[in-house]
Formats: C-alpha cells, structure tokens, sequence
C-alpha cells in the first residue's frame, strides 16, 4: 500500500470535467426539457385543431429534442466516468462523439427539408398561411431563447460579443456547438419561413416557401459537414495545431543537443491534448526534465517522453564552428 502511494507522483491524472462543462449540461438539459414540452404542445395542439402545420413542426421539434438528449446524456456520462481507469485518457471524447452524431441527424434533417421542398415545387400544395405563420413564430421564439442559453449569454451580451473568456473552450466543445447548432438552424428555418409565408399570403409567391427551404437546408448542411469534420478529427486522433508542435520541437531542441525523432499530438477532447515525444541526444536527462520544458504550454493534460541516447554525429545539433 505504501508503495502505491509512493508511485502516485509519477501517475497521469484523471481530472474531472472543468466547471464549462458543468455549465454547459446544464444548459443542454434546460433546453432539452424546453423543447420537449414545445413538442408536446404542438403535436397536442395539431391534433386538436386538426392542422398539420403544427403537427409537422412538432416532430420537427423532435428531432433537436433527440440531439439535445444526446449532448445532455453525454455530458453527464463524461462526468460521472472522468475519474475511471477505463478510459485510459479520460472521457473527453464522448462530447466528441456526440457531437458527431447530432452532426449526423443534422444532416438527415437537411436532406429531408431538400427533398420536401423539391416535392413542394414540383407539386404545390394549398398552405395555410395565417395558421403557419404563428408555428413559425412560436417555434422562432423558442430557438432564440435556446441558443442564448447554450452561447450562456444574455441578450444585452450578445448583441456586444462579450464572451466572459469562455470562447477558446466552447469552439473546441464539439457537444455543446452541435446542439447550438442544431437550434440556431431551426431559428433560420423559422425566420426564412415567416418571410416565404408572409410574401406566400401577401404577394401570392407560394414557390417562395419551399425555395427558401431549399437555400437553408444547403446552408445547414455545410454546418453537418462542418461538424461531422471536426468531431470525426478528434475521434480519429488526427494530428494538430501545428504552430503548438513548432513550439515543442523549439523548446526541446533549443535545450542541449537534443534532437526530435518523432512527436505524436493529438486532441483527447475539449482544449485537452495527448503528447507522445521521442527524443534523441548526445547528453540524455530524466523525462521529468523534458517535461519541465513544456510545463507552461496550455492543454497538455498527457505527456509521454521517449529519450534515447544518440551514438552518431548526425544527431548532433550544435557543431562548432
């Protein structure tokens, strides 16, 4: 026992989830439970009435009530496992995940609204303009309160661009900008409804409704790609920031002769990142003070050091003149 204490000191940590995190499911799930009764409401609403307008827009609604369920279920699953030696560099990763699937369902949403809409061009149907126009508000409404608290900022705020520091961590939080995205998109649906049903009901441009639908699902489905892009990078382990590895090789290989022969960094989720590093050199010193060297650059949270002793002159880095 007092031996495995000993040994701690020289142990990778598990650090549980920063208190963004902790911000950020609550925000998700507030959102989550707001969309499911606006859901509720509407598919209530649309069979009392008998409208499908607001029938349609509720299983809308249904959709982002699965991806916010997704980004709240993650979160509380990365913070329940943070500390658990099964996941051997933490559970960063399930935010990516599940960004990467709500980048999925966006996507499917995107091609259903395409594919609607070229049906409503080639074959128009009678819409109910008055009745449309007030599931498109109320659904407006409901998404622009939703963003603003997923972006865990006021109004007044907002509209300044104050971001109270958090913006680096909230890019590099792929759960949390998927679910944003997936009601910033449903507020642009909304707002390019009202316009084609205003113009629909006012100027007779029927054709407008299902156009504008057209232009959003092509732009909602460039933020998919985007998403699925970023989130499939971090859950690929694909290499990145090359100006942080620059730095790296600089702060190792300006120490003595040392020599970088291989270097692995990659994104263990949020700002976190994993470093593997070999280095090789005439006058080898213990990992620790390799380590020391790095200690004041950002988001390593796993550093792993390889040193080999060079037998050779072509290693060598600083010759004399």
């Amino acid at each position: 026992m007092q031996s495995d204490v000993l040994l701690n000191r020289w142990r990778q940590g598990r650090s549980p989830p920063p208190d963004q995190h902790r911000r950020s499911e609550r925000r998700a799930r507030t959102v989550f439970v707001v969309t499911i009764v606006t859901m509720v409401v509407e598919l209530v609403a649309g069979w009392l009435t008998g409208s499908m307008a607001l029938s349609a827009d509720g299983w809308h609604m249904g959709s982002h009530a699965a991806a916010l369920g997704i980004a709240a279920f993650a979160y509380a699953f990365a913070r329940r496992h943070a500390t658990s030696e099964r996941f051997s560099f933490g559970t960063g990763k399930v935010g990516a995940l599940a960004g990467f699937s709500s980048a999925l369902l966006l996507a499917m949403v995107a091609v259903l609204m395409a594919f609607e809409s070229v049906v409503r061009l080639t074959a128009p149907v009678q819409v109910h303009f008055d009745e449309a126009i007030v599931v498109a508000v109320i659904g407006l409404v409901v998404n622009i309160a939703s963003a603003l608290l997923l972006s865990g900022r006021t109004g007044a705020e907002a509209a300044h661009g104050h971001d109270h520091g958090h913006g680096t961590e909230e890019h590099h939080d792929h759960n949390l900008r998927a679910a944003y995205l997936h009601v910033v998109a449903d507020a642009l649906t909304s707002i390019l409804a009202i316009v084609a049903l205003t113009a629909g009901k006012w100027l007779g441009w029927v054709w407008l409704d299902p156009g504008v639908a057209i232009a959003a699902s092509v732009l909602i489905g460039w933020w998919a790609w985007g998403l699925l892009r970023g989130s499939g990078q971090v859950l690929l382990d694909a290499e990145e920031d090359s100006g942080l590895k620059s730095d790296i090789v600089q702060r190792i290989e300006g120490d003595s002769d040392n020599r970088v022969a291989d270097l692995r960094l990659w994104s263990i989720g949020g700002v976190e990142r994993a470093l593997i590093l070999s280095v090789v050199t005439h006058h080898p010193r213990s990992a620790e003070h390799y380590k020391q060297l790095l200690a004041d650059l950002a988001g390593l949270g796993h550093v792993t050091i390889e040193v080999f002793t060079c037998q050779d002159d072509p290693c060598e880095m600083h010759r004399a003149v």
